[in-house]
């Protein structure tokens, strides 16, 4: 196992993800190191950009004499556990409310890595929160993920969109967060090898997923009313981040560096008491129809 060579995967991940996203936004990423008694990292983030209204693209490399709760949820024997993780997680949230919200991660985590058998996995996904539905957009952002699963085995698209569907679901709204895509963890089926090829092809599928829709929703119109729902449903998106998410219990709880780790926020939301779309409208869309699991490819 060597983790030497699977840290410069990860960083060569987070390159080439701020390279095609630059290029999109034509504004570059400001980069920002950053060490911690946890481990090193570096955070590259932009702010108003053409296209992004606010992106970070995060790689961090920690290690702990024990495992956090968050990340033994499947693996309760390794509790307590020293750990080494790294990986990268971005969250992209765009000024054009036709243009849905992006995140995706990919992650390694090793328990008691000075063992002679130490354990590991991976984890990750890409998923994507739309404001206005099409469903062009939603078919290729799932065949994307169908594609690039296949390429290792066909049955892995399946389960990793039904866990996806499961996983970014706010129980107490009762509705998804988003159409969904690909979520893994603690999943090792591969090797070793195999594995970080599988997380390098999930960071490659992400950028192939949204380029595309970026390209072709960013010279859309919009007004106030966009604009206004866009803040509100990026409320959703705050709630779950907050009261769900693993890698975000994860970071605080492992006593990471809580400004990477809230990165992930939108720059401007707001939440109203009881609200309530216009019936038959295009965000009274997005709830009956696009925020529905269902089987896009």
């Amino acid at each position: 196992m060597d983790l030497i060579s699977a840290r410069a995967r990860f960083e060569a991940i987070q390159d080439r993800i701020c390279q095609a996203l630059g290029e999109a936004d034509n504004q570059s990423f400001v980069t920002d190191q950053w060490s911690s008694k946890l481990g090193v990292g570096k955070s590259r983030v932009t702010a108003s950009g053409e296209v992004l209204e606010k992106g970070g693209v995060m790689f961090s490399h920690v290690k702990g004499a024990a495992l956090p709760p968050a990340a033994t949820v499947k693996r309760p024997q390794l509790a307590g556990k020293p750990f080494e993780a790294m990986g990268v997680s971005l969250v992209i949230h765009p000024h054009n409310p036709y243009i849905p919200t992006s995140h995706a991660n990919v992650r390694l985590f090793v328990a008691d890595p000075e063992s002679d058998q130490p354990t590991w996995w991976v984890g990750g996904g890409f998923d994507l929160t739309p404001y206005y539905g099409f469903d062009e957009d939603c078919q290729h952002w799932h065949q994307s993920a169908k594609d690039l699963c296949d390429g290792f085995d066909t049955k892995l698209y399946p389960e990793f969109k039904r866990w996806c569907d499961e996983y970014f679901y706010l129980k107490h709204r009762d509705e998804p967060r988003g159409i969904g895509g690909l979520f893994f963890d603690d999943f090792n089926a591969l090797g070793f090898e195999q594995s970080l090829a599988f997380v390098e092809a999930v960071a490659q599928g992400y950028l192939d997923a949204y380029l595309p829709i970026i390209e072709r929703r960013k010279d859309m119109g919009y007004g106030e009313r966009e604009k206004a729902w866009q803040k509100y449903r990026r409320g959703r998106y705050v709630e779950f981040n907050l009261v769900y998410d693993r890698g975000t219990i994860f970071g605080l709880q492992s006593g990471g560096r809580t400004e990477s780790i809230l990165v992930s926020m939108p720059p401007e939301v707001s939440w109203s008491y009881c609200y309530e779309p216009e019936a038959g409208s295009p965000e009274a869309k997005l709830t009956s129809y696009y925020l529905q699991p269902r089987e896009w490819v």
